[in-house]
């Protein structure tokens, strides 16, 4: 899928977790799309199939066509990311159709299954660890690993959560994230690669319960749930040349929510 001969080379995005369309990894990837990138993106269909919301049939198919309606050459990898060998295998098929690296890495990801301190039951655990901790540090060491891009053109932003409370796997496992993430903007700096963490805050994709809508809403200043939009549009931000200072951070999005 390499650029038509005489057309400028686009930079490539790698958004990882797009399994829905009105997920924030659909949202992110099309705004990126829409300023200029191409994308390669990956979802597990299993995932959905475990969730309330279940399996959205067809998604990545119109996903990809909505990137391409935007300008933007794109690719689909289903990818279970528990299986600490699909990094590697996705970067490996996102080079051969593309034919070039990735430029920015966003890892929107995740196994999320509440439970608290007394009911996680180990198996559980050790799957968000997996998919939410390691397959994130897999995935950014793959990327250092393959960069080639200019100094100052790299990126790499993950989305986390401050859940603790009733949803101890997915919070622990979060914050494991964070870490790993913000090590990557000073060990992979040689490469002039920043490296962020953004809590995109209270964003319902159909997860919520009435309940929990209503209270977030109330907690919120601008009376408002966040949208995959509003998160999209930072992500955008942190990707482009003005967004190279920025580095390093956790970032809060969330409507400034109490």
């Amino acid at each position: 899928m390499a650029a038509l001969s005489g057309a400028p080379v686009r930079p490539l995005a790698l958004v990882t977790g797009v399994g829905r369309t009105v997920g924030i990894g659909a949202g992110i990837a099309h705004r990126l799309a829409e300023s200029g990138w191409d994308i390669a993106f990956t979802y597990w269909t299993p995932y959905d199939r475990r969730m309330a919301w279940g399996e959205e049939r067809g998604a990545a198919e119109l996903i990809a066509e909505g990137l391409a309606g935007r300008g933007a050459q794109c690719t689909a990898v289903e990818a279970d990311l528990a299986d600490p060998g699909a990094p590697a295998r996705v970067f490996d098929t996102v080079g051969e159709r593309f034919g070039r690296p990735v430029t920015a890495l966003v890892l929107c990801h995740c196994e999320s299954v509440d439970s608290g301190l007394l009911d996680t039951t180990v198996e559980s655990f050790d799957r968000h660890v997996a998919v939410n901790a390691r397959a994130s540090w897999l995935l950014i060491r793959e990327y250092g690993r393959r960069f080639a891009g200019a100094p100052g053109t790299g990126r790499i932003i993950a989305l986390t959560s401050d859940h603790t409370v009733g949803n101890l796997p997915y919070g622990a496992s979060k914050g494991a994230l964070d870490r790993i993430t913000l090590a990557a903007a000073r060990e992979l700096a040689h490469l002039g690669i920043t490296a962020n963490v953004v809590n995109p805050g209270p964003v319902d994709t159909g997860w919520m319960t009435e309940p929990l809508r209503e209270e977030m809403v109330r907690q919120t200043p601008l009376g408002r749930l966040g949208t995959p939009r509003d998160t999209a549009h930072l992500v955008d931000f942190l990707c482009s040349p003005e967004g190279q200072w920025i580095n390093g951070q956790l970032l809060m999005s969330n409507g400034g929510l109490a």
